[in-house]
């Protein structure tokens, strides 16, 4: 899977994307909303069980306990949690629909405070918004990759220009 001007090439198709507010980035921290420039692996799929089917059978459901640690001092940043969890984080499991299914990649994997958290493949709020560094994509569009994109997959973001 290789990111492009135009979308995200993969297995053939061009598929539209949305990048982070920040833009795409070699130098990527927290809290920048830039997408990270680099070569990246498919680490896990999640999914709502409640609102989705499984899109792979190596899919994992989201529970209601499910969090994701964004929290750069803690020695479980950018990864997955259960609440109760007092250091900074994430509801994976969202009242929207943007986590309903979700790819998880190697950025910042093992973790380096600071670096940035949770880039992650989910679906878009809507085709232009921006997302917070992560890739977004039509709901029809990330169904299909995540039955195609088994873990360890590679996804390259090259520099823009």
């Amino acid at each position: 899977m290789r990111l492009t001007p135009r979308g995200l090439l993969f297995e053939g198709r061009l598929i539209p994307a949305v990048v982070g507010r920040g833009g795409i980035r070699a130098d990527k921290r927290e809290g920048d909303g830039a997408t990270p420039v680099g070569r990246h692996r498919i680490l896990a799929c999640y999914y709502r069980p409640d609102r989705v089917a499984a899109p792979a059978p190596w899919a994992i459901a989201i529970g209601p306990r499910d969090l994701w640690s964004d929290a750069a001092e803690d020695g479980r940043y950018n990864s997955l949690v259960k609440a109760p969890y007092a250091a900074s984080h994430e509801r994976m499991r969202r009242a929207d629909r943007l986590y309903d299914i979700v790819l998880t990649t190697d950025w910042n994997t093992p973790a380096v405070p600071g670096a940035g958290s949770a880039i992650f493949l989910h679906r878009w709020r809507k085709r232009c918004h921006p997302t917070e560094g992560c890739l977004a994509f039509a709901p029809a569009d990330m169904a299909w990759i995540a039955a195609r994109a088994a873990p360890g997959t590679p996804l390259l973001v090259p520099a823009p220009g």
